[in-house]
């Protein structure tokens, strides 16, 4: 068998600079492992444990490392906060599975998200440790990918059944729902109302530069 590597150069995110401004910030560093075995991909799983900042995700034979940035956590944590808000206020239950081990061995399938959650699904699995081989997938997955990534993500968690995908770039939001097997981009996400738009994510991501709480006191 032969691996092939390769990695992504350490860009800077590609967002319109802003006042005070000065070095470009590091996006995402990561590596690519072509030609991996889903039983390659599982020692490697094994060997580099749970105890460390790098995410793993791998489809049919290619296996991406990824070493998030600041502003990468940053951005994950402010929608993750979103999200979390406007749950609370609509009264909805919710399973937080942040970036749990989502293995699809049959598929050749596997994930480590920057946040997953179930929603619609939360009664099928409150109160207990999700089993993938009989639990249905998360309802909502979240990615933030500023650099290029060699995965392709959509077809991925589609692969995996996900319902709904948010995708983040550093500057724009996809919502991505499934359709037929398949995502479909929507305006606004069907796990909410229609006025929890991206407006309203953009307008919350700007005032947090700012201040966190002030921006939460907002929305």
């Amino acid at each position: 068998m032969t691996v092939a590597i390769t990695k992504t150069e350490n860009k800077a995110e590609k967002r319109a600079p802003k006042k005070g401004d000065g070095m470009p910030v590091p996006a995402e560093q990561r590596v690519f492992f072509h030609n991996i075995s889903w039983q390659g991909y599982e020692k490697i799983l094994e060997i580099v444990g749970d105890d460390r900042a790098a995410r793993l995700t791998y489809d049919r034979g290619t296996l991406e490392i990824t070493r998030p940035s600041e502003s990468h956590e940053t951005a994950t944590r402010l929608i993750e906060k979103f999200i979390w808000i406007i749950l609370f206020e609509l009264r909805m239950k919710v399973k937080t599975m942040g970036s749990t081990t989502l293995n699809y061995p049959g598929l050749e399938k596997a994930s480590e998200p920057d946040n997953c959650y179930y929603i619609q699904n939360q009664a099928l699995v409150a109160g207990k440790k999700v089993d993938l081989k009989k639990d249905p997938p998360p309802d909502l997955v979240v990615e933030v990918d500023i650099t290029y990534t060699n995965i392709d993500k959509p077809r991925l968690y589609a692969g995996m059944g996900v319902p709904k995908l948010w995708r983040y770039n550093g500057e724009v939001l996809r919502i991505y729902q499934l359709q037929d097997s398949r995502y479909v981009e929507v305006e606004n996400s069907p796990t909410f109302p229609d006025w929890v738009s991206k407006t309203k994510l953009y307008e919350f991501l700007e005032a947090a530069i700012a201040d966190e709480m002030d921006a939460e006191r907002e929305i």
